[in-house]
């Protein structure tokens, strides 16, 4: 498809002639997914699931290299008296804290755990792109294993839509190390201001065609984050995009999924439109802080019959 982002008007003409969206359909759909029951031996493999699907997260200004290392601890062992309970799949930090988290896994025992950095200016995106690529560097540099970057929202919404391509793509190839590997890349969107559901989509398979290795809805920091609507939309597009190119995206929901309840809703919109395959980590995250410690609760609920209560676990 190197015809399609060989100019700006290649690349429009593309983007905005796929379908329009059915924001009554795909709401109606991704309602009638949220209604579905799993039983207790299902719930309990899909609270697992859920725990090895995130990306436990600290982005404040007020973090610190112990508040990283605690976090770290957390996710290498979520509860400490249940050492069957799964490690979580990433530890979400700033840039400068990535080589502080990538040193406290190893401390932990668990380097498999990744390190994801936040780039290009999180969460506004509002630097020069050569700030945006330093900033990516540094990071890659620090020891992160995944780079989660935020596109320009104002020059996708002013139709700039190869600024945003060609800006996804060179932090792309700042994500390669010289020893021939390279940082998994997740571009942020932040969904709550593209302002339309074909937006989304249009947003979707632009990140795709610039080399994105995940889509994620949100950086958690404006009032509207991941919904069930845009998250099945994001499916449905990765979707798409494999049937059309051969090439698999992983998709990230970010921002106030804080319950079990929630999480399970997610995991079975994956499995309904995705499959299976799509159920691991490699495919699937949850970008999350608190959604840890009520999975934590509710799957000690399961096991012994008895609901513990916040006190159980860690407040982060």
């Amino acid at each position: 498809m190197a015809d399609v982002t060989a100019s700006d008007a290649a690349l429009r003409r593309f983007l905005h002639g796929l379908p329009g969206v059915d924001a009554v359909g795909l709401q109606a759909r991704a309602a009638a997914l949220g209604t579905r029951s799993i039983k207790t031996t299902a719930k309990a493999y899909a609270i697992d699931l859920a725990i090895s699907m995130i990306d436990l997260t600290t982005l404040e200004g007020a973090d610190t290299p112990g508040k990283v290392r605690a976090l770290c601890a957390k996710g290498a062992h979520p509860d400490p008296l249940d050492r069957t309970v799964p490690r979580v799949a990433a530890i979400c930090v700033y840039p400068d804290m990535a080589a502080t988290a990538k040193a406290a896994l190893r401390e932990a025992g668990a380097p498999e755990i990744n390190v994801a950095s936040v780039a290009t200016a999180f969460p506004a995106g509002r630097a020069a792109l050569p700030v945006k690529l330093a900033d990516t560097r540094d990071a890659v540099a620090a020891g992160a294993d995944e780079i989660d970057m935020v596109i320009d929202r104002g020059a996708f919404l002013s139709g700039r839509y190869l600024q945003v391509f060609e800006e996804i793509r060179r932090v792309k190839e700042v994500c390669r190390r010289d020893d021939g590997t390279a940082a998994h890349l997740k571009v942020i969107f932040e969904t709550g201001e593209l302002q339309t559901y074909d937006n989304v989509r249009r947003a979707s398979w632009l990140a795709m065609l610039a080399g994105a290795d995940f889509i994620k809805t949100s950086t958690g920091k404006v009032a509207v984050n991941a919904t069930p609507p845009v998250t099945l939309l994001m499916l449905e597009a990765v979707r798409d995009f494999r049937a059309a190119v051969g090439v698999q995206v992983g998709v990230k929901p970010a921002g106030g999924i804080r319950t079990t309840k929630d999480a399970v809703k997610y995991l079975v919109m994956v499995n309904e439109t995705l499959g299976e395959e799509w159920l691991t980590a490699d495919w699937f995250r949850f970008g999350a802080s608190s959604l840890l410690n009520d999975l934590l609760m509710q799957r000690q609920k399961l096991s012994t019959g008895r609901y513990s209560g916040p006190d159980y676990v860690t407040v982060d």
